[in-house]
């Protein structure tokens, strides 16, 4: 194949969810289509002492949660699959958002039983900001569901996008017979599949053969079937390709991600409407993928994914052109030629060497401490970059303290490290340096995570003292303004971030209000940009 069918047959898609609607286990059974496992493993760890693939943090096996975004590739339908898993928790949006800075599409999960969640409010509205296409899988049929009308209008309503069913689902829980496909005209029979296994054998039934359906569904639920499909043709909206592409439109599968009901067939229809890599916008305008020669962006760093190694590894998503081995490219921000080092495709934390990659392609390469998220790469004789990936404001400070002061020397490295990651921000007195770190984050489950990781990594033990900040803002015109001699309220403190940056933090909202008007001209945004 040339560069441009490499780049035609990529799909690179984020899964986002609320947390325990069932996203890990429908990103495993994706893998397991793909031949990518054998065998599905278990979120939770404790049934078969298996994790989920893409849960490969220590932390996360013992929590039974996803921390961290994790990269998966495989093979599907003569498609390459590039699936970023995302944690659903909160407390860890921030590594979500960013991750959805380098997906061409997103697929929402959904609880049938409990429709649109806090966390999946959130997360729509970055892929709306982005308009970044929906594909919704509702999940956990097997168990007892909401009506699937209100399933539909709570969508609808609090996400603010219209919906098209593509399937429709006959039952829930114990009386969950299956679903009926609108494209096929047929009603397909559910059979429960043993975990970790392919999907079962389904019936495939025209449904205008009454018998055949009064025989495996009963008249009563055929009779419920037909009355819903009618309200549905006449009100609901129909399918359309080009509104689904532009993320006006969300097209919705029904299924069991844990019995592998309908796994197979939403794979299937996803991969046949989303879209292949697009262009992306740059400083020196629109970046074609398959017209323009290589470029690429970091989204993403993580130190230490193999305690063999000891490693740090920037995630790039390919922009446009190909990869190859032993190319040159130029790194933007440090304005510097160089050749990318041990370029992998990760699949969690395992690792192969990769000769080439394409526009839409996730890879790991090596990082000696020079990438920061936001970074652009291109070949040595441009200078474009890409759009900045926003760095949203943390709303929880806590001081850190080192308990063995011995221990300095790895515990600026590690905290460095972890706040390089983006999973942190850390902060410095403005008098006193890195004498004195401030950690913020988004959740407070971050600090356990800080904690464990330096614990677990680099041997280091802290403890952290909670501040009563709960406002942070940076200085948009910071080159006008006299920081050390702006004058603010008493509840204000003064900091810098890891880049020297000026920040201003509050303990009240009102205070903010405050400052500027005493300080005219000052100008405060609650995103910085990597």
């Amino acid at each position: 194949m040339n560069t441009q069918q490499e780049i035609e047959r990529r799909r690179t898609f984020a899964i986002i969810s609320h947390p325990d609607a069932g996203k890990t286990t429908l990103t495993e059974k994706f893998l397991l289509y793909g031949g990518a496992i054998n065998t599905a493993g278990s979120v939770k760890g404790k049934a078969t002492a298996k994790h989920a693939v893409s849960d490969w943090m220590e932390i996360e096996k013992q929590r039974g949660i996803s921390v961290t975004s994790s990269v998966l590739q495989f093979e599907y339908g003569g498609c390459c699959i590039n699936i970023l898993d995302t944690p659903g928790h909160q407390d860890f949006s921030e590594d979500t958002y960013r991750t959805l800075m380098a997906a061409d599409s997103a697929v929402m999960v959904i609880d049938a039983s409990k429709g649109v969640e806090a966390q999946t409010r959130k997360l729509f509205k970055v892929c709306v900001m982005r308009k970044i296409p929906i594909f919704t899988f509702i999940n956990k049929l097997d168990r007892d569901a909401l009506d699937t009308f209100e399933l539909l209008d709570d969508i609808e309503k609090e996400l603010g996008i219209a919906t098209v069913p593509m399937n429709w689902p006959i039952g829930s829980g114990k009386k969950f017979k299956g679903v009926f496909d609108r494209e096929l005209d047929q009603v397909i029979t559910y059979s429960d599949t043993q975990k970790g296994t392919k999907e079962g054998e389904s019936t495939f039934i025209d449904v205008k053969d009454t018998a055949a359906l009064d025989a495996i569904l009963g008249s009563e639920a055929r009779e419920k079937l037909e009355g819903e499909l009618e309200l549905l043709n006449g009100a609901g909206a129909e399918f359309d390709l080009a509104e689904v592409r532009a993320g006006n439109l969300t097209p919705v599968f029904f299924g069991s991600a844990l019995t592998n009901f309908g796994v197979e067939v939403f794979l299937q229809h996803f991969l046949k409407m989303a879209m292949a890599p697009s262009a992306r916008n740059s400083d020196q305008g629109v970046i074609d993928p398959e017209t323009h020669d290589f470029s690429a962006f970091v989204f993403k760093i993580q130190a230490n994914m193999n305690k063999a190694h000891r490693d740090r590894i920037a995630f790039m998503r390919i922009c446009s052109g190909k990869y190859e081995a032993s190319m040159e490219v130029k790194h933007v921000q440090e304005n510097k030629v160089m050749r990318l080092s041990q370029p992998q495709q990760i699949m969690a934390d395992d690792r192969k060497i990769l000769d080439t990659a394409y526009a839409g392609d996730i890879i790991g390469v090596f990082d000696p401490g020079i990438f920061s998220i936001g970074d652009t790469l291109c070949m040595p004789k441009e200078n474009f970059r890409y759009e900045g990936i926003p760095t949203f404001a943390p709303e929880h400070f806590a001081r850190v303290r080192l308990t063995d002061t011995m221990k300095r020397k790895q515990f600026v490295k590690g905290i460095t490290q972890i706040a390089q990651e983006g999973a942190i921000q850390i902060f410095q007195e403005v008098s006193l340096g890195m004498e004195e770190i401030i950690v913020g984050v988004v959740g407070v489950l971050q600090f356990d995570v800080l904690k464990f990781r330096l614990t677990n990594e680099y041997n280091v033990e802290i403890v952290l003292e909670n501040l009563p900040y709960e406002y942070i803002r940076w200085i948009e015109n910071k080159d006008e303004v006299d920081f050390e001699k702006l004058s603010g309220t008493s509840d204000m403190k003064k900091i810098l971030d890891l880049k020297g940056n000026p920040l201003l933090l509050f303990v009240n909202e009102w205070s903010i209000g405050m400052t500027l008007d005493r300080n005219k001209g000052l100008k405060l945004t609650e995103f910085g940009r990597n």
